[in-house]
This record gives C-alpha cells, sequence and structure tokens, in this order.
C-alpha cells in the first residue's frame, strides 16, 4: 500500500466528494445539470444578468469551447439569451433569461434543501471554514 501525505489525500477526497456531490445534484436540480446551475448563478451575479462568454469559461476555469458547448442547449430551451455589443460586433454576452432565472431560483431551493439534509446545523462553523480554506487554495490555481 503506498503512503500518500495529507495534501495528497485531501486532493482525492475532495475529487470524490466532488463527483458524488455533481451526480447527486444533477438528479435533485429538476431537469438542469449542475454546470447550467453554476452558470445561471454567475450570470445571476453581474449587471444585468449578463457576461461576455469569455469571462464567463475563465470564471468557472472552462475553455471557450466547453462554455459553448454548454450554452447552445440552455439558450435552446430558454434558459439563456445571446445579446451583441452595440459599440462592438465581436463582442456578444450570455444573458440569464426569464426562463433561467425561474429555473435558477427552484434550484437554489433545492439546493439549500438537500444541504440542510445533508450537513448537521452543528458543522455548519466547519462548512464556512472549509469554504474559507478552498477559495484561499482556489487562488493558487
Amino acid at each position: 500500500m503506498t503512503n500518500i501525505n495529507s495534501t495528497v489525500n485531501f486532493f482525492l477526497e475532495m475529487t470524490k466528494f466532488q463527483t458524488k456531490l455533481s451526480r447527486r445534484l444533477d438528479s435533485n436540480l429538476n431537469g438542469i445539470s449542475l454546470n447550467e446551475f453554476i452558470i445561471m448563478y454567475h450570470l445571476s451575479q453581474n449587471p444585468d444578468n449578463k457576461m461576455r462568454r469569455t469571462d464567463l469559461a475563465d470564471k468557472l476555469g472552462f475553455t471557450a469551447s466547453g462554455i459553448t458547448r454548454l450554452l447552445i442547449p440552455m439558450e435552446k430551451i430558454g434558459l439563456i439569451s445571446r445579446e451583441s455589443d452595440d459599440s462592438d460586433a465581436r463582442v456578444s454576452y450570455v444573458v440569464l433569461a426569464r426562463g433561467g432565472n425561474t429555473k435558477l431560483t427552484e434550484g437554489i431551493d433545492r439546493i439549500e434543501l438537500f444541504g440542510e439534509d445533508l450537513v448537521p446545523t452543528s458543522k455548519i462553523k466547519k462548512l464556512e471554514e472549509t469554504t474559507k480554506l478552498i477559495n484561499e487554495l482556489s487562488k493558487n490555481i
């Protein structure tokens, strides 16, 4: 058996957790994927609920082609729309559509319920500390 240090163990456990969490949330989001939820959430956090496609890809850690593959079906089902920039024809924006906002609100409610079932109240402080640690570590990646 190979011995690993605590850092490697942390990475392995985080990866396993993320995989399980993604599967579980995908099945609980009422017809949208976790990636679609994350895209809509980030759009909702910006003025006018819009971002440039390249900025959205950077924010989420996707390639430009990867984000485009995710956005095409989202646009077809009315979760997002595209908007061109009047001052620069090369720039286009991804905009959270009304249907996307509805799905986002439903998704937040479902994830909150899932979180309440998963994380006991007594562990909320530890969860907040872990979130802070992950945010700090992500700045180095």
